[in-house]
């Protein structure tokens, strides 16, 4: 018989208890559902509820639990409920070998499974956000140091996934540690809005019990204890927005994968794998895959996924709890272990992989990207940029019919569009000048991106 079933008459059909089970998902959480039991058993002394000799009973067979757990002594049960099912009924079972039988049972008093499991999840889910910060630490310090060993590689940037004009290596890669360093603040701030404590909330309407809820939260070291009883139980924003901020880092994540697929491509070879983050075909003995990246690409809508699943859930919900929430946890838990594998599997190829320069110079030489620098040439010799924009795109258009770059046209031709073009043209648009006159804050020149790689490791080093 379940712990809840004393009021029924007939036992819990097998494949009522199969579909009800949770314990697949929240066996994870036994950590937390201690680390909580033992705080609440541990307030429920200190207000004398609970007998000092029993409360010490409980908590010492708990600890002794969760080392069992984790030296593989104690095996969660598969057929069990949920976890907290679970470990109450070890719990137990355990004191009453040691003839204490009471002293377990009185674990649950003034807690209802709803106020449990709203705070394991709470526990475990900041526990998963602040691995995850963690990871984007180490990957945005991995980006900063390869973007430290290209502050002068020139590379093409793109606009329309068509050559524009020319930045650096570095440059680009500190725009995706400028996502990173978000994505940390996102996680930092759904952490804020999850860290109250819902334990004392009951199932709905709190307890007549005399309890310390302000005091709970202190030992577990809550900002503070949920204010609305109702609230407290059904809340589940943490949750969405965890998953939400998970979501907005997967397109980030998803957008630098794509990237690494175009740039390590025949067509672009900017980069090249190493062979230990790369794939080969199992008919074309030629191929070189980047599979990693393809994959972080796909799991992307996964995450996407799971944070359409909480939405969904919980839109038409009235207060207070609901089983439906019972599904928040293997959405939630998915992502973080989706987004972990993902950051553990980038970083590394990325910071091995090997940058083609000579590759992206050509590249950049290409495409008349420095045309802008041109015009920018005529107008600092006072024509208004409109009009400097037409002369240029007529010089272009000349190149283009005569097969030549800006670079190889003779001064000749230049004047014959405008009588303001002189010698030093060809040193204004030379890639290292286009890239190292842009030191305006934010751009590419390498002193300006040296400084940002500076601010960007303190700002790392701050979080």
């Amino acid at each position: 018989m379940a712990l809840w079933g004393a009021r029924f008459a007939q036992k819990a059909d097998k494949r009522l208890n199969d579909f009800n089970s949770s314990i697949a998902v929240d066996r994870v959480m036994y950590a937390q559902d201690i680390e909580g039991s033992i705080a609440h058993v541990t307030m429920l002394m200190k207000q004398q509820i609970v007998p000092g000799e029993d409360g010490e009973l409980i908590i010492r067979t708990l600890e002794e639990i969760k080392e069992d757990i984790e030296s593989g002594k104690l095996s969660i049960c598969p057929e069990a409920e949920d976890i907290h099912m679970f470990l109450e009924e070890e719990l137990t079972k355990r004191c009453r070998e040691k003839g204490k039988e009471n002293a377990g049972k009185r674990l649950h008093t003034a807690r209802s499974r709803n106020d449990q499991v709203a705070l394991d999840g709470r526990m475990y889910a900041m526990e998963q956000c602040r691995r995850v910060i963690g990871l984007l630490k180490e990957f945005a310090v991995t980006l900063c140091d390869k973007a430290d060993e290209h502050t002068e590689t020139i590379m093409p940037g793109y606009t329309h996934l068509q050559r524009a004009q020319p930045i650096t290596f570095a440059h680009h890669l500190m725009a995706y540690t400028e996502m990173l360093l978000r994505d940390i603040e996102r996680l930092e701030d759904s952490i804020k809005r999850c860290n109250r404590l819902p334990l004392g909330s009951g199932a709905l309407a709190t307890t007549t019990y005399p309890i310390d809820r302000e005091y709970v939260a202190e030992l577990l070291g809550f900002d503070g204890v949920c204010q609305n009883s109702l609230d407290g139980v059904s809340d589940r924003d943490f949750a969405m927005e965890m998953a939400a901020a998970l979501s907005i880092l997967m397109v980030h994540l998803s957008r630098l994968s794509e990237e690494v697929i175009l740039w390590s491509s025949w067509e672009f070879k900017f980069i090249e794998l190493q062979d230990a983050f790369a794939t080969g075909s199992s008919i074309m003995p030629q191929k070189k895959n980047p599979d990693v990246c393809e994959l972080v690409r796909g799991k992307s809508g996964r995450v996407f996924g799971n944070l359409q699943t909480l939405l969904t859930m919980m839109k038409g919900l009235p207060l207070s709890y609901n089983k439906d929430m019972q599904e928040d946890k293997e959405a939630l838990f998915d992502s973080f272990a989706t987004v972990e594998t993902c950051l553990n599997t980038l970083r590394p190829m990325l910071s091995t992989c090997i940058v083609k320069k000579e590759n992206m110079r050509q590249a950049a030489a290409r495409g008349f990207i420095n045309a802008t620098d041109c015009a920018d040439y005529l107008t600092k010799r006072g024509i208004p940029f409109r009009e400097a924009y037409g002369i240029v795109g007529r010089l272009v258009h000349t190149s283009i019919e005569k097969g030549k770059v800006l670079e190889t046209l003779t001064l000749e031709e230049y004047q014959e569009a405008s009588s303001l073009f002189e010698e030093d043209i060809y040193q204004a648009i030379a890639l290292e000048t286009c890239v190292k006159n842009r030191k305006v804050t934010g751009g590419p020149a390498p002193e300006t991106v040296k400084k940002h790689i500076k601010t960007a490791r303190e700002r790392l080093g701050s979080h």
